[in-house]
């Protein structure tokens, strides 16, 4: 059986929020800094989730 990713609640709270706000990502940047700092607790390739937030690290850095 595959592991829980360590990060889906932040995840599954983020969804929530942007539903709740019409996909304005702006209101809801604390549940989006809950999953980042949910995602520097991992070392990269732990969190499915957290993928994301990695490329675009990635970009930044280029």
């Amino acid at each position: 059986m595959p592991q829980k990713d360590p990060c889906q609640k932040q995840a599954c709270e983020i969804q929530k929020c942007l539903q709740a706000n019409n996909y304005m990502e702006s209101k809801c940047q604390a549940v989006i800094q809950e999953l980042q700092k949910c995602c520097a607790q991992y070392p990269k390739g732990r969190s499915v989730i957290c993928s994301g937030f990695e490329k675009e690290e990635e970009v930044k850095l280029t």
